[in-house]
């Protein structure tokens, strides 16, 4: 049974799933919600995994996930029902396209889509930031226990680093791996 829901939630992940990995994020925090496959504070962390693993994010988080619900034969499930919808939508596409390259209606479609992406990028993004630099589990007496500092300073650096010096992405994501190994985030 537990290999049908598997198939079944990451099938429709990676059907309604438009934009890549990162857009596939509210449904994969409604699946934390429902099941207790992975945690919404495990998901945060499958993000950081699959961001700097090779590989399709949304692959590699399916992967962890029906790692985690179902062993070896859960991570297959999970990652081939995730492509199945990809593999056939783009082989429809491609045929359509090829039909309809110069169509209105089809540039239009591909216009409107784009904001639906973006939406769904910006929630994803600030669900994350609130996982990980706000700490809404604390006894607030201060404010300053609200946020997680250690976690606001090491982005603010990255961030900075990123703007100021053209490094490749995977030397900030060591460098700030290795910042966590040794200092507490919270």
């Amino acid at each position: 049974m537990i290999y049908l829901q598997l198939f079944i939630e990451f099938f429709k992940v990676g059907l309604f799933t438009v934009g890549g990995g990162l857009a596939s994020l509210p449904f994969l925090y409604d699946i934390a919600d429902r099941f207790d496959w992975f945690t919404p504070t495990e998901l945060i962390d499958m993000i950081a995994i699959s961001e700097s693993t090779p590989g399709p994010i949304g692959i590699n988080m399916a992967t962890f996930a029906g790692y985690n619900a179902a062993g070896v034969p859960g991570a297959i499930v999970a990652s081939v029902s995730t492509t199945i919808p990809a593999f056939f939508i783009i082989i429809a596409i491609a045929r359509v396209l090829q039909k309809f390259r110069e169509s209105p209606l089809v540039e239009g479609a591909f216009y409107g889509l784009r904001p639906a992406v973006t939406a769904l990028i910006a929630y994803a993004a600030w669900d994350i930031m609130r996982l990980t630099l706000i700490d809404t589990t604390a006894q607030i007496s201060q404010v300053t226990e609200f946020f997680n500092l250690p976690a606001i300073l090491l982005f603010g650096v990255i961030y900075l680093l990123l703007v100021k010096f053209n490094k490749h992405p995977v030397f900030y994501i060591g460098l700030a791996a290795l910042v966590g190994v040794f200092v507490p985030m919270g």
